[in-house]
């Protein structure tokens, strides 16, 4: 696939080499030509198969992350605009397939944990519910459509996938009564399963979703994932306007704006929470019975990373206020470290990975969602300093150490390193309007 898009790989790293430094263009490069190079296997109906890196599996999640950086050149390039298509329309099948699944197979071929115990199917390498795989698809398929214009890929199996989520989310709205999903995982570590034989710690309805696992793949402490409930309202929205704009279906549209208010309200009332020292800050999860989850995860959806999904702006005063919390050792997951050559290594980790590690994600994000210039660069150059010699990025390197890191084949993080630096080139093209500017006040 790499060598089919050779040409386009070729002119794209010569723009960022034109606009950045021989040493920032050459790991684009490496990183941009990866995904492409390595991830991708055409199915027999013609979409396309995103390997997640070195898990033969393809999460609804990270492939969306995956090709965010190629989306910045589909309306110039046709042969890019057509293999976004053709992974959005393999994600809306597998939606349609199990919409509580996070990651399959390319075949039914029963990889994966089938041994878990929940609902299977041998197309499902991973069924982990987590509101966010929902969120992903629909993202990617909008993206395509707002910088394209193309519409083929938003037909009626698009169409059937909205309403099944839609659907779904209704159903989370009131977990303990109507919920039939159950995850027990009997061969892992405690974050790998669900308690309660399988239905998750208890909650009450809030308005908000409920869901089993975070970004990370970890289960949530608390049924409500607050920025997965953001990004759900955010992707509703988008719902909503493709069925008015591309679809022609007010039945629809009125289905996503109605659930898209109980969430938000639900967000309102229920995830923000006071701190001694930042005042008024997005919790992370909830279960709205008084249970309050205090941290952010390094994984998108995450809470630093609101503006991005298109929530809030980066001035907005409860994001700024939340950031601030995120950056300091008030937040369990915010790391900071001494590297061998004296410098300092701080960001954000993830309780998914050792304690002590940074990932390139949580940096990454952190840059994309700064309007200073020198912070942006002060992140480009440790990411550049970080990367062990590989010459791409991993999930988390250790703040003291980067030779020691995980999983050294990770094109999610690869991706978002390119999205980092076509921002800082001045070549990314999408903008997200925050939803918080299209509420009223």
């Amino acid at each position: 696939m790499a060598q089919t898009h050779s040409a386009f790989i070729h002119s794209v790293a010569e723009r960022v080499r034109a606009r950045t430094d021989e040493a920032t263009a050459a790991m684009f490069e490496r990183c941009f030509e990866n995904t492409l190079g390595t991830t991708l296997r055409e199915m027999p109906d013609g979409t396309l198969f995103m390997l997640t890196g070195d898990i033969p599996a393809m999460w609804l999640r990270d492939s969306t992350a995956q090709l965010a950086p190629y989306l910045h050149f589909a309306a110039e390039d046709q042969a890019i605009s057509d293999m976004i298509a053709a992974v959005s329309r393999r994600q809306i099948d597998f939606v349609l397939l199990d919409p509580y699944a996070n990651a399959f197979n390319a075949e039914a071929n029963g990889a994966g944990h089938q041994s878990d115990l929940t609902e299977q199917s041998p197309w499902v390498w991973e069924r982990k519910y987590e509101v966010d795989s929902l969120c992903y698809p629909v993202q990617l398929a909008h993206d395509l459509w707002t910088l394209t214009g193309r519409t083929d890929h938003l037909g009626a199996a698009f169409a059937r996938a909205a309403r099944t989520i839609i659907e779904l989310w209704r159903t989370e709205q009131h977990h303990e009564a109507h919920s039939p999903y159950r995850f027990e995982r009997l061969d892992g570590p405690s974050t790998d399963t669900l308690v309660r034989e399988g239905r998750g710690s208890e909650t009450a309805p809030t308005g908000m979703t409920w869901s089993a696992f975070r970004p990370s793949d970890d289960a949530c402490v608390h049924g409500y994932n607050v920025p997965g409930n953001m990004f759900a309202a955010v992707e509703l929205q988008h719902i909503e306007t493709i069925a008015t704009e591309v679809l022609d279906d007010a039945e629809l549209a009125a289905s996503a704006r109605d659930l898209r208010a109980d969430i938000e309200r639900g967000v309102a009332e229920h995830g923000v929470v006071a701190t001694p020292d930042h005042g008024d800050v997005y919790a992370y999860e909830v279960d709205g019975r008084g249970g309050i989850l205090l941290l952010d995860d390094a994984n998108v959806p995450s809470l630093l990373s609101l503006p991005l999904i298109g929530w809030s702006a980066t001035d907005d005063p409860l994001y700024l206020a939340t950031r601030a919390w995120i950056l300091s050792e008030a937040n369990p997951t915010f790391v900071s470290g001494t590297l061998p050559w004296g410098a300092e290594a701080r960001g954000l980790g993830s309780p998914h990975t050792p304690a002590g590690h940074i990932w390139p994600i949580g940096l990454c994000i952190e840059a994309l969602t700064t309007d200073d210039p020198a912070e942006k660069q002060r992140i480009l150059r440790l990411l550049l300093d970080t990367d062990a010699g590989t010459g791409l990025m991993h999930e988390s390197f250790l703040a003291t150490d980067p030779e020691i890191f995980t999983r050294e084949w990770f094109s999610w993080a690869n991706a978002m390193f390119c999205e980092l630096v076509l921002d800082i080139a001045g070549l990314r093209t999408l903008r997200r309007r925050p939803l918080t500017e299209a509420r009223p006040a």
